[in-house]
């Protein structure tokens, strides 16, 4: 497969062997001695016998820059294999998938066509090998070298009738099948004179960075195996995601018919006592994973072509609530009732699974096996970050349409078509159409979905397991934003107390937001309150206008002028950015968090909560950030803000940053 290179540890061969397993195919497309440098010998340092009670196929990749007449390449390709040879491995594969099929001057001249020049070379070295008991052969997977159908291919007729015949030929029907049929193989096994191997990608992520398959191995009738030399499954490039698709392949190997959901349960018992084991005894977590959570897990982690009930419920609510918004609009007059509690109850079940993730991602960071925790941490953290997005949006959904919002623009906002990956795919499609998994397709179905910038960026370094919460805000947290901020700002000031008299004036900052514009606050708090804030403002020049009517005036009472400057945070005046800003970039926001946020990746989801809600009825947004503040224009900048005013924006050295919704 695509990705780093797997040690075969103890521990991997014993659950290889625990599970019926028999064969191991050494292939790492990103070992440069497999591949790209495919000439050059291992060195005494990387020589290992790896077999250990399995059988050891090791394969090389030659197929991207050799010349197959050449006589020099041919005596490299036979060094290399005789230096493994030596060690005592005695099963080889040469492999010729993934590559250019067309051929140099030279090896036009030396052969009549592609197929001949790879075979020719396969059977010279099978038999400078000794012909061993096991060698592969895996061709070159391209469509116009299959045409105009398997059986009438020129190139598989070529295979099969000049490969010698004790050589087995490697095959995959499509690249990731959805299921494998008899017929096909009847019809391959006709065409190649001989039973096929099957190289299954089921498993196999390498295509796709955010995505993990944790669910069983199936779609293949445990009859195909009297049509079969054998079945290697490519799996997830993390060993750890690979313990229920090797589980269920070796019950595969030994079931009938209806194998696969007597296999799930056993797989799923086993893998949950492997997930509580601490693999050393210093090296315990926190808690354990439950029965649900396991299931959870996979559920959200499927197959290529299939969810699991868990990630099925999470899109379908997902998406009925955003075509039905509109019921719990209080505009909405004659809606009947019970759609209404439909609507507020597949809400409040959206919610708990939102919630159940959450609590999934924190129960994995604190699981007991750290190898699994750091294998799947990357794809739990990615789905908890995206599930905290979509679940302050339905709140906020809900919420503000309660209130009498204009629904006319967010039936606009919501037209997508058809809605989810799978639906997109269709049964023949390849999985890798649609990225992102299950994360993506929430990501898709929210107004800002589009936007991979915010949603795909590297997990922390350092895995936390506090749990982190983002919702629309509530009057009662003024008090403690008010709280919040004043801490924030005795820390620039050196932890000096403020001269201010009134402690009301550094939180006023965030006042006038909190009262004319509450419907765009979101709140992140975490076990221990609040630790961060996002306030926006979806016109900053009606915003203006109330504030000089109503929030100004209140501020003079609050804070009569003596003679300082107590009240110059609460009076600025809103109206000092030019229209040609205004014009492209109605809306401004203000991010808040404090600097102990232990996962920095949630600062860029709660502002990813406020650009949700913003996208609906805003064509842009802009914040003005110092020109000192490095750490915050380089956040920014990564969410796809550009600079666009620096200094003359407003009377301030405030450099004002914008992003196009």
């Amino acid at each position: 497969f695509y990705g780093r290179p797997w040690s075969m540890d103890q521990r991997k061969v014993l659950f290889m062997q625990l599970w019926g397993l028999n064969t191991y195919l050494y292939g790492p497309k990103d070992d440069l001695k497999h591949r790209l440098l495919w000439r050059e010998v291992y060195s005494p340092e990387e020589e290992e016998a790896q077999s250990r009670g399995l059988r050891f196929v090791y394969s090389l990749s030659p197929g991207q820059d050799i010349v197959f007449s050449s006589s020099c390449d041919l005596a490299l390709l036979k060094r290399k294999l005789k230096q493994v040879s030596d060690l005592g491995c005695q099963a080889f594969a040469i492999l010729f998938d993934d590559i250019d099929h067309s051929m140099c001057q030279a090896d036009s001249e030396a052969f009549t066509s592609f197929a001949h020049a790879q075979v020719t070379v396969t059977n010279e070295i099978y038999r400078f090998l000794g012909e061993p008991p096991v060698f592969l052969f895996c061709p070159t997977y391209c469509g116009s070298l299959c045409s105009p159908s398997v059986s009438k291919s020129p190139y598989l007729q070529t295979v099969g009738e000049d490969l010698l015949h004790n050589i087995t030929v490697i095959w995959t029907s499509k690249v990731i099948s959805r299921k494998l049929s008899l017929d096909s193989l009847a019809e391959l096994e006709s065409v190649l004179q001989r039973p096929p191997l099957i190289w299954d990608n089921l498993h196999a992520n390498d295509y796709d960075t955010r995505r993990l398959f944790l669910g069983p191995f199936k779609g293949r009738d445990p009859q195909l195996r009297n049509q079969l030399r054998g079945l290697l499954l490519n799996p997830n490039c993390e060993f750890e995601a690979n313990y229920i698709p090797l589980h269920t392949l070796g019950s595969w190997h030994r079931a009938e018919k209806d194998y696969v959901k007597r296999a799930l349960t056993a797989a799923l018992h086993d893998w949950m006592e492997e997930l509580n084991q601490p693999l050393q005894a210093l090296c315990g977590g926190k808690g354990l994973l439950s029965e649900a959570q396991v299931r959870l897990l996979v559920g959200l982690h499927y197959l290529p072509h299939e969810h699991g009930p868990s990630a099925q419920k999470l899109l379908q609510d997902l998406t009925w609530l955003k075509s039905n918004c509109h019921l719990v609009g209080a505009n909405s007059k004659k809606t009947q009732p019970q759609k209404v509690d439909e609507w507020r109850g597949r809400a409040s079940r959206f919610l708990s699974l939102c919630e159940d993730i959450a609590q999934l991602h924190c129960s994995v960071v604190g699981g007991a096996n750290r190898a699994v925790l750091y294998d799947l941490y990357p794809y739990v953290w990615d789905l908890r970050n995206t599930a905290l997005v979509a679940k302050a949006f339905i709140c906020w959904l809900g919420r503000v349409l309660n209130d009498g919002s204009n629904l006319a623009s967010w039936r606009n906002c919501f037209h997508c078509g058809k809605s989810t990956g799978a639906e997109l795919l269709g049964v023949d499609s390849e999985p890798w159409v649609f990225k992102g998994g299950v994360s993506g397709e929430v990501q898709m179905l929210l107004p800002v979905g589009s936007s991979s910038e915010l949603f795909t960026h590297p997990p922390p370094l350092f895995p936390t397991s506090r749990l982190y919460n983002i919702r629309p805000y509530h009057s009662k947290d003024k008090v403690e934003l008010y709280r919040m901020v004043r801490q924030l700002h005795l820390r620039t000031q050196g932890g000096q107390e403020s001269t201010m008299a009134h402690p009301d004036v550094i939180g006023d900052c965030l006042g006038p937001c909190l009262a004319l514009s509450p419907e765009y606050s979101f709140i992140l708090e975490d076990e221990l309150g609040i630790c961060g804030c996002v306030l926006g403002i979806l016109d900053v020049r009606s915003f203006a206008k109330r504030c000089q009517a109503s929030w100004i005036p209140a501020m003079r009472d609050k804070y009569p002028p003596k003679g300082s400057s107590t009240h110059s945070n609460t009076q600025e005046d809103q109206g000092e950015y030019p229209d040609s800003l205004l014009y492209h970039f109605p809306s401004q926001l203000r991010l808040d968090a404090l600097p102990e946020l232990v996962d920095v990746s949630v600062g860029r989801t709660l502002l990813t909560a406020l650009l949700t809600a913003l996208k609906a009825n805003s064509q842009g947004v802009f914040c003005e950030v110092q020109p000192t503040d490095h750490q915050r224009l380089e956040f920014l900048t990564k969410l796809g803000f550009l600079e666009i005013l620096r200094g003359e924006a407003r009377s301030r050295e405030g450099v004002v940053l914008g992003r196009l919704l």
